[in-house]
C-alpha cells in the first residue's frame, strides 16, 4: 500500500512578517529552528543535511514576506515531500504562518514513516514558534548527535527524564561536559521532547531508524557534538 498525505497546521507568533520571512528563507534563519544544517539559493532551491539525509528541494513559489514553497523530486518510487508555508501578518503586530505539508509516501510501512513524520515536523514547529518568540533575529549553531540505538522507548524517555533531572515541566542540565542550565520544556509529544533555556533550544527525537537525537539550536555557549555524544550516551547507557 502507499498514501498521498497533506497536513496543514496554522502559527500564530508575535513577530513581523519579515523576521518570519528571515526565519524560513535563508540558511542561517533555518537552521535556528529546523534540523540540521540548510542552505538556500533564494528562488532556486533549498538544502539540508541531517546526518546522511541530505535531501534538495526545489523552490516553486518565493514571494518575500508572502509566500514560500518547496518540493523533492520524486523518485523512482514516486516518493516525495513538499512544504509550503504562507504568512500573514495581523494589525496586532503578531503574524499567521499556515504550513502544508505534503507528499506521497509508498511501500507496506507507510504508516510508520507517516507517523514518525507527523510528531516530528510537530516538534519542528513548535520549535519555529519558540525561536520567532524568544531568539528573533540571532542566529543558532545547530548541534546534531546520534545516540544508541533504543528497543524499548519507555525506558529511554525516562533514563533521559533522569539525566536531565526533569521535575515537571522543569529541567536542569548539567554533567558530562555540556554548560549547566536551567531549562523549561516547551513542548513534547510520544516521540519528541524540547527543552527551552537562556542560551539554547534542546531537542531530543526518537529516530525513525531506532536511535534516539539530539538534534539543538545553541545561540551562546561552546558545547559540542562530542559534548553532547559523550552527555547522551552516558543517559542511554
Amino acid at each position: 500500500m502507499s498514501r498521498d498525505f497533506s497536513n496543514e497546521t496554522d502559527l500564530t507568533v508575535d513577530a513581523t512578517p519579515e523576521q518570519v520571512w528571515d526565519a524560513i528563507a535563508t540558511g542561517p534563519g533555518i537552521d535556528s529552528w529546523f534540523m540540521g544544517r540548510s542552505e538556500v539559493e533564494p528562488g532556486r532551491t533549498v538544502r539540508t543535511a541531517f546526518g546522511d539525509y541530505t535531501p534538495e528541494h526545489r523552490v516553486t513559489a518565493w514571494e518575500p514576506n508572502a509566500r514560500l514553497a518547496y518540493a523533492s523530486d520524486p523518485a523512482e518510487d514516486g516518493r516525495f515531500v513538499a512544504f509550503e508555508f504562507l504568512i500573514e501578518g495581523r494589525a496586532n503586530g503578531s503574524t499567521v504562518i499556515r504550513t502544508v505539508t505534503s507528499g506521497f509516501l509508498p511501500g507496506d510501512d507507510w504508516e510508520a514513516e507517516y507517523d514518525a513524520m507527523t510528531f516530528g515536523n510537530a516538534m519542528f514547529h513548535r520549535t519555529l514558534v519558540e525561536y520567532l518568540h524568544h531568539f528573533a533575529g540571532r542566529t543558532a549553531r545547530p548541534v546534531t548527535v546520534f545516540g544508541p540505538a533504543v528497543v524499548e522507548w519507555e525506558a529511554a524517555w525516562h533514563s533521559l527524564s533522569v539525566a536531565l533531572r526533569r521535575r515537571g515541566d522543569g529541567v536542569s542540565l548539567a554533567g558530562r561536559g555540556i554548560p549547566s542550565a536551567v531549562g523549561t520544556v516547551y513542548f513534547e509529544n510520544r516521540d519528541t521532547l524540547g527543552v527551552r533555556t537562556p542560551h539554547a533550544l534542546y531537542r531530543f527525537l526518537r529516530g525513525f531508524g531506532g536511535r534516539m537525537i539530539a538534534a539543538h539550536h545553541v545561540f551562546a555557549g561552546d558545547d559540542t557534538e562530542s559534548d553532547w555524544q559523550h552527555w547522551l550516551d552516558g543517559a542511554l547507557t
